[in-house]
């Protein structure tokens, strides 16, 4: 009788234990699961923004909003004036009026956000939303660096060779080179966002920056970065400082030029007024942005990068048209001429 009893209790003692231990090992893989969870599959960040001083935000969203607008009116109106008006239908123009559209495509990519975190309590932007800003920050950014270059090749040809201007510089060597323009940066793009969004991130999704950007996010992602730290000043900094220089030895074969060959102090001031404007926004672009991405790592300079980057995201492409209008004579001419139809 015992051992009818006994059998019984026994393999429902050995039940409970089973039940146990499949209940311990789905518990612990839920677990393991959540950390995995936690570290790979992030469904959105938080944009701390521009500063961390709320009573700075109402001066600052109207700031903002002036200088965005003056971009887009500025640009527009000189994409407006180049497309309407004949005479200024040549190469310079041309690539001219593709930097007024890259800048203001440049700054739409993050300013609205800006705008609308400056009043938003959540300030969230979703893991989709956050790769997909960063792609287009760094397609048009490396975009303006490659036809900032290409306008000072083309200053260099129309100073330096005059006279196979015309044959080098024709109307299908310009397309061609815009869409080459616009094309390349896709891969280098492509790279960042790729990179960026295999990075595993765990603890706060809170991104000290106003928009999505590369270094940023390296400081969430969990595990060694240093190789993604490593091709992003490697890959970005010798990409930014291969165009810079021959952008600056394009202007050098320029001044070199203008000295030993022109005698005339006339066409010696006209020439290098032409390229001061470019000049001066090549130098506007380049030095935050060479700043930020040679600069060395580390965790107490996102507070100089996010200064530094409302320099070249929001305030550079608001001066582009402001420099080449004030410094362009033919560019004012053209706006004057359609003010006066206008009105």
């Amino acid at each position: 009788m015992r051992k009818i009893f006994n059998s019984p209790l026994q393999e429902c003692r050995k039940l409970l234990t089973n039940c146990v231990c499949v209940v311990k090992k789905i518990i612990s893989s839920k677990d393991d699961g959540q950390v995995l969870l936690n570290q790979t599959l992030v469904t959105e960040f938080l944009l701390l923004g521009v500063t961390d001083i709320q009573e700075l935000n109402p001066i600052l969203f109207v700031t903002v909003l002036a200088i965005y607008f003056v971009n887009v009116a500025g640009n527009g109106a000189i994409l407006m004036i180049i497309i309407s008006d004949p005479r200024l239908h040549s190469p310079m123009y041309f690539f001219l009026g593709n930097l007024a559209c890259l800048d203001i495509c440049f700054s739409t990519v993050t300013v609205p956000k800006i705008l609308e975190n400056f009043f938003s309590t959540s300030k969230a932007i979703s893991f989709l939303g956050c790769i997909t800003q960063l792609y287009f920050f760094h397609l048009l950014g490396s975009t303006e660096a490659l036809l900032l270059t290409v306008m000072a090749f083309d200053h260099f040809v129309a100073i330096c060779r005059p006279l196979h201007y015309p044959s080098i510089m024709n109307r299908q060597v310009c397309i061609q080179v815009a869409i080459s323009i616009w094309a390349i940066p896709f891969l280098h793009a492509l790279v960042h966002s790729i990179l960026t969004s295999q990075l595993n991130f765990c603890g706060s999704h809170h991104i000290h920056h106003f928009f999505c950007d590369v270094k940023p996010l390296l400081e969430l992602a969990c595990g060694n970065t240093e190789l993604d730290r490593w091709l992003l000043n490697t890959f970005t900094g010798t990409f930014a400082i291969g165009l810079f220089f021959l952008t600056f030895l394009s202007y050098f074969y320029i001044v070199t030029y203008l000295f030993l060959k022109t005698r005339s102090c006339s066409m010696l001031h006209k020439a290098l007024s032409t390229c001061a404007s470019h000049f001066m926004v090549v130098i506007i672009f380049y030095a935050p942005v060479l700043f930020i991405y040679i600069n060395p790592d580390s965790g107490s300079s996102l507070e100089k990068d996010r200064i530094i980057a409302v320099m070249y995201t929001v305030v550079t492409p608001a001066l582009n048209p402001l420099i080449y209008t004030l410094r362009n004579k033919e560019v004012r001419g053209a706006l004057n001429r359609k003010i006066k139809i206008l009105l």
